[in-house]
């Protein structure tokens, strides 16, 4: 293979999808759309959650892959991962349709992801950190700049105003679906963070444990997701995550309504 030739192929594996581009172009179109006041505004804030959350997913596997790259592994880009594309990744029910299916059904965040990292490529406990830490850094700064809109007022008398059963509230629909995919990205951030096996927080740990620990653990990695999930659905610890996350919102001046009001106005089947 000529020298002309390997770039090419380089500049290919790290070529942005159309996929990508088709998701980015419903993003924003209904995101004018439910600003803008035009068509179904319930129906209008579910596209934009759901581009905006599957957008926020490309990037959260796109970040473990570039930094798994900065860190050793080649392998990523001929893989595909470099290009955004939700298609390359090794499991898609769990990086893309379970959660929109849990973000539907319970408005929860769930972490997805199946970037493969060739983990043996790559020295250096703090570089395996950095990789699992990648991806829910990702979401948070997602949430950054989906709430901070909100809580410095730029939403603030809009033209278009909500409304919720029959009811109009004095503010932008687009603010609500704003708040609604900021707390899926905190939520997402937080249950990821978590240091249970099968999770990214466990990933940002491991390296440092002990390889009797890391053996001791890894029978249990397949099912740290499920029990997660099993707690939340207990009224106690459901409670109190998803106070943790409304408190976070609050650190960015967004009461936790927006979110609340936003999920309403995206459960449009609903209505």
């Amino acid at each position: 293979m000529t020298f002309a030739a390997t770039q090419r192929s380089r500049s290919e594996d790290r070529r942005i999808s159309p996929v990508f581009w088709v998701l980015l172009a419903i993003l924003g179109t209904s995101g004018w759309a439910v600003y803008a006041g035009y068509g179904n505004a319930s129906f209008g804030v579910f596209l934009f959650v759901v581009a905006g959350w599957m957008v926020s997913l490309c990037l959260h596997e796109y970040a473990h892959a570039r930094t798994a790259l900065h860190g050793g592994d080649l392998t990523v880009g001929a893989k595909g991962y470099l290009t955004l594309n939700p298609l390359k990744y090794a499991n898609i029910l769990m990086s893309f349709v379970l959660p929109i299916v849990f973000v539907i059904l319970g408005g929860i965040g769930l972490p997805g992801g199946s970037v493969w990292i060739e983990r043996h490529r790559i020295n250096g406990r703090l570089k395996h950190s950095l990789i699992s830490a990648a991806g829910p850094l990702v979401n948070l700064v997602c949430a950054a700049l989906l709430l901070v809109p909100i809580g410095a007022g730029w939403l603030d008398d809009p033209s278009v105003h909500a409304v919720w059963r029959g009811q109009e509230l004095v503010v932008s629909p687009l603010a609500l679906a704003l708040g609604f995919l900021g707390m899926l990205q905190l939520s997402a951030a937080l249950l990821n963070l978590l240091p249970v096996p099968g999770l990214d927080g466990y990933g940002v740990i491991e390296p440092w444990l002990s390889y009797r620990a890391r053996r001791a653990v890894e029978p249990f990695a397949p099912y740290g997701m499920l029990a997660v999930f099993a707690l939340l659905w207990q009224p106690e610890v459901n409670r109190f995550f998803f106070d943790t996350v409304y408190g976070l919102m609050d650190l960015f001046g967004v009461d936790e309504a927006y979110a609340l009001f936003g999920r309403e106005l995206f459960t449009f089947w609903k209505g």
